[in-house]
């Protein structure tokens, strides 16, 4: 998603919805369309064996969505209420090619996860609104301007309180420890 790009930078929030009935509901009050169907994403973490990017707090991944794939870099976190960094993104021709150099240059597939999302927007603009299935749950990312994301988490029901900045990979391994289970990757 590129709603709130300047100089590179991601803007988002995630809201913890009961089901992607009652998210898509919400969104289709507020306004919002969808933009983009309902589609599957396979995704793959990187790391180096000595866990440097996750100790830097920063991220790289590989998207496998269709017969499309992207690779993406995520910044450190910028202090704020909403989850701010640079984020780099470029297609590829070839997950697993790119995997393959990816190994090649010493980085090891740490975590995968998948998800189902859905694309929407509202006619006027400002943002964009993704619905997005996990084996852990449903959660609403909101991406825009913070000023955007505030409005429109109000109108959704939410509060500041509400949101949560953390990463799928973060969610989910509190979910494990939450249920008692051992940690792998966060799939169907």
């Amino acid at each position: 998603m590129k709603a709130s790009r300047n100089n590179n930078l991601e803007i988002e929030i995630k809201l913890a919805l009961p089901d992607a009935e009652e998210a898509r509901r919400r969104l289709r009050a507020a306004g919002f369309r969808v933009s983009k169907r309902r589609i599957f994403e396979e995704n793959t973490v990187y790391d180096t064996p000595a866990l440097a990017l996750r100790k830097a707090e920063t991220l790289l991944r590989v998207r496998r969505t269709g017969g499309s794939a992207t690779m993406t870099y995520k910044g450190h976190p910028l202090p704020s209420k909403h989850k701010k960094r640079e984020e780099l993104e470029t297609e590829i021709s070839s997950a697993e090619t790119m995997s393959a150099i990816l190994d090649r240059l010493g980085f090891r597939r740490m975590f995968r996860y998948q998800k189902y999302r859905v694309e929407l927007r509202q006619a006027a603009g400002g943002g964009t609104a993704t619905v997005d299935e996990t084996p852990i749950g449903t959660y609403v990312e909101l991406e825009g301007s913070p000023a955007w994301i505030d409005r429109t988490a109000r109108k959704l029901g939410y509060s500041e309180g509400d949101y949560i900045t953390a990463s799928y990979g973060r969610l989910y391994l509190d979910w494990c420890k939450k249920h008692h289970r051992r940690p792998g990757d966060m799939v169907f």
